[in-house]
Parts: structure tokens; sequence; C-alpha cells
């Protein structure tokens, strides 16, 4: 991932699409210095008000774990919260501002714990005073080693252990981010069918994969995809952010050119996936995200919030206000 990357965005520029409607961008990262999967590269809140600044109207986000600034002399499963602490201190200037930076936070923990997860959630629940909203457990699996994939057997999600720490995040009243490949979602059907209450929040349009074995195929896993989807719309309680697809695992491979895309190209590209989505779930459980800096890879944050705005162009007022703000206001509980 080079998020280090602004001549190159600077090839493409646009000015922003509807500057004055709100957005709520409930899917972002901040990285220090030190960052273990990037040594060197720092995107924190200097950064990241650069990236939003341009011109869209960003009220509030929400921060997403990123496996960064852990507390390092903390026992292991607490490590962290060092990051609920630190995203919430480093953001605090900006709650009386324009732009709340971490309106909501949402952190990590081993939910494979079980029930010992419980000091952990009241760790992260007390350093985030107020804004901790839930946690993000990464079941992503595939089989191709061709793949990233962030556990190392398939199945997690119906594993005893999880559950019985998945079961607290209901008695703390905390929302789940779910971050898994397509062919993970009938799993997390099931599981959003055993926790009715709890708000499952599928990241990043479901994880529909283009590359490895799925490049000579791609007709077939998008059909699968799809199939994925309308599965998890019949779960009242399941979210989804539509965004990430200019990483490098969905295979796009924008990433790769001379100069960047512009919002119509990715508009043309991205609209079968995000209108499935929209039109399964409806806007009330749909929301767009930057997934920042990650998909800086791609293009800027101007033209990717511009390629949301073409793709819905001719929907309501309301249901634009549900897709850009009140969704994401709604699963994350933040204040209006």
């Amino acid at each position: 991932m080079d998020i280090d990357n602004q001549s190159w965005l600077a090839l493409t520029v646009e000015e922003p699409v509807d500057p004055a409607l709100p957005i709520c961008d409930p899917h972002h990262h901040l990285y220090d210095r030190t960052n273990r999967l990037h040594p060197g590269i720092n995107y924190l809140v200097e950064e990241y008000l650069g990236d939003i600044g341009t011109g869209h109207n960003v009220t509030k986000t929400v921060f997403v774990q990123a496996g960064e600034m852990y507390k390092k002399d903390a026992p292991g499963e607490m490590q962290p919260v060092g990051e609920t602490e630190t995203v919430e201190r480093i953001t605090a200037p900006t709650q009386a501002g324009k732009t709340r930076v971490a309106a909501g936070i949402v952190g990590f923990a081993d939910l494979t714990l079980g029930a010992e997860v419980a000091p952990v959630l009241e760790a992260h629940i007390k350093a985030g005073k107020e804004r901790f909203r839930g946690i993000r457990y990464a079941p992503a699996w595939d089989a191709s080693n061709e793949i990233v994939s962030y556990r190392k057997t398939p199945g997690i999600l119906s594993d005893k252990n999880f559950l019985a720490g998945f079961a607290c995040l209901q008695r703390y009243g905390l929302s789940y981010d779910a971050w898994l490949y397509h062919p993970q979602m009938a799993e997390l059907a099931d599981l959003a069918n055993a926790f009715p209450e709890v708000p499952i929040i599928l990241n990043h349009t479901g994880g529909p994969l283009r590359i490895g074995p799925y490049a000579k195929k791609r007709e077939a896993a998008f059909g699968e995809w799809q199939q994925g989807i309308a599965r998890l719309a019949a779960c009242p309680n399941v979210f989804i952010k539509l965004g990430a697809l200019g990483m490098r695992m969905f295979g796009f491979g924008w990433h790769e050119r001379a100069k960047p895309p512009g919002s119509e190209e990715l508009a043309g590209a991205m609209a079968p996936y995000y209108l499935w989505c929209i039109e399964k779930l409806g806007t009330c459980r749909c929301m767009f995200e930057s997934n920042f800096p990650a998909d800086r890879l791609s293009y800027s944050y101007t033209v990717l919030w511009n390629t949301f705005k073409r793709i819905v162009k001719d929907f309501s007022a309301s249901e634009k206000s549900a897709l850009f703000y009140g969704t994401a206001v709604k699963a994350y509980r933040l204040a209006k």
C-alpha cells in the first residue's frame, strides 16, 4: 500500500460534486511513523484532514482499528486498548470543530478469548470516553495463497470461543465490524441470525474477490457475491459499507496506471456493486466509506466521493442523506 503518492494523485484533479452535502465518513484509519506494517509512513489527524479538506462537507468520521499504537508493556490481550487511547487523545481537539474526526471509535479485541474478553471491552469503553462503539475482528480467509488471509483457518465465526466472546458485544451494547471475503458471507448471515440484537457492519462491499483463482472466473464470482449480499439483506441487523474497491485484492488495477482514473470512469466500474447492495439492503442500511488511506492507492479523496455522488445522482434527497450521513450515524449510534 503506497499512501505516499500525492504527486501521482495530483495528475487527476476534480472539483467536488455537490459540496454542501453532509458526509459522515464511517471508515478510515490512522497510522503513526512506527507502523509495524509500513515503517516510516505517517497518516495521522493532520494528514487525514488534508485529504478531506478539498471541498467535500465531511462533518463526522468513524475511526476503525488499524492494528497500530498498541500498549507494548500491557498484557497481550490488553495491548489493542492502546490504539483506542491514542486515537481518543489525538482526535479530541477536533470534536468541537467542523469535522469531528473519530466521533466513533472501533477497536480490536480477540473475541476468541470467549467470556475472558469482557475486561478488554471494558478497558476500550473507558479509554474511548463515550466515543467507543465496537470491535472489528477480521475473519477474512481464503484457501488461495495469492490472497491475504487474516486467520490461519476458516470457520472462525462458528467457533464456540468466538461466539462466547461475541455474546459480550451484546452485553456491552457494542457493534461488530466484519472484514471478510465474499465466499464467507453465508457464515456471517448465520452469525447475524444468532445475535439479532448486535449491529453488524459488513466492511468493504462484502469483499468481492477478483484476483488469484477468482481472476479467471470473475463473472461467476460476481454472481456468488450477489447471492451473499442477498442472503445478508434478510438479516435486519446487518449494515454494509460501500467502498474499498481501490485495494489491490479487488483486482481493478487502477494503481498501476500512469495517471489515476477520474470519477466518471470509477462510477461506471463501481456502480454494479454498490447499486446491487442498495437494491437489496436499502439506503437505510448502506453507507459510503472512504477506507483511507488504504484506498488512496488508487484515487484521491475528492475523486472518490465524487464517484459515490455520481453513482446515486438520480436518488432522492432523503436517500442521499442516508447513504452519505444518516445510515452511518444510526449504525454507530452517533449524535446527529
